[in-house]
């Protein structure tokens, strides 16, 4: 409600109940329009950044290189996680920002980015 137009009906001898009442549906129409916006995405493309807990979630994505049929896929970071495997000294590097990518026997995965 703008200043105008409460004086103009403040003059025209509005209610008390009526400004509250324009006040309220106005505010009422703002958190409308804010709720239908869409939550903008953050992208983290170096690992460092991340937050820790998101690092292998399902919101992380790895470059797959497969050195056997040298194809190039991507995957998820629960999908990453299960290629380390029992390499808890790669996990925790790539936890601490250290390493953005690691080897398999027959793959290369490298952290490519993330999206929350």
């Amino acid at each position: 409600m703008k200043g105008n137009d409460a004086e103009q009906m403040l003059l025209n001898n509005a209610s008390l109940e009526d400004l509250i009442k324009m006040k309220i549906e106005k505010e009422f129409m703002a958190d409308l329009e804010k709720a239908k916006e869409k939550p903008k995405k953050k992208v983290y493309t170096d690992i460092k950044d991340l937050p820790k807990s998101m690092i292998f979630s399902k919101n992380s994505v790895f470059r797959y290189f497969n050195r056997n049929t040298k194809c190039e896929t991507f995957i998820n970071g629960i999908q990453a996680e299960a290629l380390i495997g029992l390499q808890n000294q790669v996990r925790e590097n790539m936890l601490k920002g250290n390493l953005s990518a690691f080897t398999t026997d027959n793959a290369y995965v490298k952290f490519d980015k993330a999206e929350f």
